[in-house]
């Protein structure tokens, strides 16, 4: 009699158990649930449980639509990576000091949450929006929660989730597809709110971006179409971008509706809207929705047009850059203006209308700004290709400006946008015959001035002895010479701070306060005065926040001055090559002149007015402002090179020994991928803070190039890391910079990377191609090894060097 008592009794418990766990919202770490068990959020909306996708075994917790029948909608997975082929004794439960966890019988965690705060009374909670959340049951706050599935969705965005990146955190929520319709494994496709440049979304297969909906306008994203964000009555959209976060939201008006987006296994981006008459989802719109929503179709300056056929077609005065395989419907290559841009010459901006603006991964942006002042601002960087106005919800303001080529244009109707593309003057069409006279009466007087201004210089230039011939276009500012000597105390030797061929380098300070670096050009010094026109000529066409800025000169009498942006930390070399200060650059701030010194030579090679080649890039020859930004600097024996060029020949060889490529130093052939060997050397320097010439080890005798290719092939590339970098380095960013560098360097040019390339490389985690072995490998003759000390570099390695062939 009291078995049959305590045996109802137990059955009467459990059935309790069971009743609670199926009807309620809440879990506790007094009650968990079991397979064939559920929590439902308050509103009867959300349900979640156990599920089995369509023709699969597998088992996953997963949150779904309660009043959806007869198909099950699941909107979030859980286990998705870990699926449960045993479901008995298996539990959900929440546990001290917070988390939310999938346990088998054995106790072992299959899934769980995580959380940075401990708190007594620990819950989990079923909203009716479909978030699950965990918290402490005892906090008032409704919002302060220790977990939600809003900040990790899987395949679906529901209404309040925030999908973005927490600038802050460094945490993004993206979507991740289903490996298929019926295996919730994530795919290969994902669906962000990328950041980089101006924010935009994105659809990526892998690494690849597939599709771009474009940058936010204000009122939509540019690529999407108007009829899908303006339907006030059902939705509302918003687009928050500010310093500590970059999100999109959208909210439904009438509770009644029930409607997501989705991103689909193949990659398809679909907002859905459940119709109840027909029980059934209602597609209301697909991304991509035809061919030309397909990422850079078209290919740079190219624009895809559904309604034409061949739907690529080159925007209005461009041509296409290789016509044969354009022809063929092979559009990849794009398009180029028809007449090309020179920076020496007069620009103007031409309207295209009705377009998805061009992917602002490489684009800056600015808030307050006029559509005027966007064209001001824009015309004075050469670099900058187009602009248009960043928000349009009220009129136009802001600016957005692009720099580098236009990709992923596409052709739209009444929801396209406006852009302004930098054009050669000779594009724009005379504007009517009164233009057409105050152009000639203007071009008349200004060549009547010109003429006359010419008479006057070659009259001044006939009174000197001496002369320093510069380039026609250059304008500088001009300092009198006793401006300088007051600022640098007569030159004085407590005020000099670097010296190199050219002559000395001191520290001014000018009247009303500015730091400057002046650099003094020795008298006796010809090749000081080729450094000299050479700074002149090419450092005051260039402008760029990598780039040390020329603030003017002094020409008078026997004395030849440039006045620089004085920097406050000095030189590179003096920090990683320093036993104690090479500790004040942790790894994030080794990364960041990494990649500041890539970008500098990106613009030299690329963006800027004249296509550059540095030739003597190096540790000291680049520079550290307050904030230890880096800043290329010494131009003097750098040469530019014309149109598509990219390098030339010469018998008289300079650079610095350690950092000069093999071509460049055995045969004197110099090009864009001499400098990017340099930067190679110099990655590997500031990873290791070991000088590459000088270099000694006790077991080879190898520079530190080879050093750093043989640890790489043995897989111990770690082993090259500065030791003061094992508390702030992130390995793999760490690892990945070296196999970079190991690239740049390779003994062949055609193998290395353009610095295009390289910014990518250091900017992503995609696949690296295999580094080959390097310039300079073979082993030296080291003699005294012992006497010259681990890592004591001669002065030679910081002295640029000349070699004239005597051929």
């Amino acid at each position: 009699m009291e078995a049959s008592f305590f045996l109802l009794f137990v059955l009467s418990f459990y059935s309790t158990i069971h009743k609670i766990s199926s009807t309620t919202d809440v879990i506790t770490t007094d009650q968990f649930i079991i397979d064939g068990q559920t929590v439902v959020s308050t509103g009867e909306t959300f349900e979640m449980g156990f599920f089995s996708p369509n023709g699969s075994s597998k088992r996953y917790i997963g949150i779904w639509y309660k009043q959806i029948l007869p198909v099950q909608t699941v909107v979030w997975v859980a286990n998705r990576e870990k699926p449960l082929t045993n479901k008995s004794s298996v539990v959900l439960k929440v546990t001290k000091p917070g988390i939310l966890a999938l346990l088998n019988g054995k106790n072992e965690i299959i899934w769980s949450t995580n959380t940075s705060r401990s708190v007594q009374h620990p819950v989990a909670v079923l909203l009716d929006s479909g978030n699950l959340v965990v918290k402490d049951a005892n906090d008032g706050n409704p919002e302060n929660f220790l977990w939600q599935s809003f900040n990790f969705p899987t395949d679906t965005h529901l209404p309040g989730m925030k999908l973005g990146k927490n600038l802050k955190t460094d945490h993004e929520a993206y979507l991740s597809a289903w490996k298929t319709d019926n295996d919730p494994t994530p795919g290969e496709f994902t669906r962000h709110i990328d950041p980089t440049g101006y924010p935009q979304a994105l659809t990526k297969r892998g690494t690849s971006v597939s599709v771009r909906a474009g940058p936010w306008n204000g009122l939509r994203f540019s690529g999407i179409p108007k009829q899908l964000l303006t339907q006030s009555s059902i939705f509302t959209f918003q687009f928050i971008f500010n310093i500590e976060e970059v999100y999109y939201i959208f909210s439904i008006i009438n509770s009644s509706v029930l409607s997501r987006l989705v991103l689909t296994s193949n990659g398809y981006v679909q907002r859905l809207t459940w119709v109840a008459r027909t029980k059934s989802w209602h597609i209301y719109y697909n991304l991509p929705s035809d061919n030309c929503d397909t990422y850079s179709l078209c290919g740079a300056y190219g624009s895809c047009d559904i309604d034409n056929s061949p739907i690529c077609g080159c925007l209005e005065k461009f041509v296409a850059k290789c016509p044969q395989q354009w022809e063929k419907g092979d559009w990849s290559e794009g398009c180029v203006r028809r007449t090309p841009l020179d920076c020496k010459k007069e620009h103007v901006f031409l309207k295209y209308s009705g377009i998805k603006l061009p992917d602002t991964k490489y684009s800056q942006y600015d808030k307050t700004m006029t559509l005027e002042g966007c064209r001001q601002v824009c015309s004075r960087n050469c670099s900058c290709t187009a602009y248009s106005s960043l928000d349009i919800s009220n009129g136009d303001k802001g600016c957005l400006f692009w720099f580098g080529e236009l990709i992923d244009i596409r052709k739209l109707s009444e929801r396209g946008q406006d852009i302004y593309i930098r054009m050669d003057s000779s594009e724009q069409a005379e504007a009517g015959s009164n233009r057409k006279k105050a152009k000639i009466l203007t071009g008349s007087i200004s060549l009547l001035m010109a003429m006359i201004l010419l008479g006057l210089i070659l009259l001044y230039k006939r009174k000197k002895k001496k002369k320093l011939k510069l380039d026609e276009d250059f304008e500088l500012p001009q300092f009198q010479l006793s401006t300088i000597t007051r600022a640098t105390n007569n030159f004085s030797l407590n005020n000099k701070i670097g010296e190199g061929g050219f002559g000395l380098v001191y520290k001014g300070v000018l009247e009303e306060g500015q730091e400057i670096a002046v650099k003094r050009l020795s008298r006796t010094s010809m090749q000081g005065l080729d450094e000299f026109k050479n700074e002149v000529i090419y450092i005051s066409k260039l402008q760029h926040r990598n780039l040390v800025r020329l603030l003017g000169c002094c020409i008078q009498g026997e004395e030849k001055i440039l006045i620089y942006e004085y920097m406050s930390n000095k030189s590179l070399n003096s920090y990683i090559f320093d036993q104690t200060k090479k500790n004040l650059l942790d790894w994030p701030k080794r990364f960041g002149i990494i990649n500041g010194i890539a970008r500098g030579l990106l613009y030299l090679h690329q963006d800027s007015r004249l296509r550059i080649i540095h030739r003597d890039l190096k540790a000291s020859n680049v520079l550290l402002d307050i904030e230890m930004n880096p800043k290329i600097s010494d131009f003097g024996i750098a040469r530019s090179v014309a149109g598509n060029e990219m390098g030339a020949k010469t018998r008289h060889v300079v650079g610095t020994h350690g950092y000069m490529s093999p071509e460049y130093a055995v045969d004197g052939i110099f090009s864009v991928k001499s400098d990017v060997f340099s930067f190679g050397v110099l990655v590997l320097e500031i990873v290791s803070c070991k000088r590459n010439r000088g270099f000694v080890h006790q077991d080879h005798n190898l520079n530190l190039l080879g050093h750093a290719w043989k640890l790489y092939k043995e897989d111990r590339s770690f082993e090259l890391i500065d030791e003061q970098l094992a508390d702030s380095c992130h390995v793999s960013q760490v690892l990945r910079s070296i196999q970079v560098g190991l690239l740049c360097v390779q003994q062949r040019p055609d193998d290395r990377p353009s610095m295009s390339s390289v910014v990518l490389m250091l900017a992503n985690d995609s696949l690296l191609p295999k580094a080959k072995e390097p310039g300079f490998f073979t082993e030296r003759n080291v003699l005294n090894k012992a006497k010259s000390g681990s890592q004591t570099a001669s002065t030679n390695n910081e002295v640029t060097i000349t070699l004239v062939d005597p051929r």
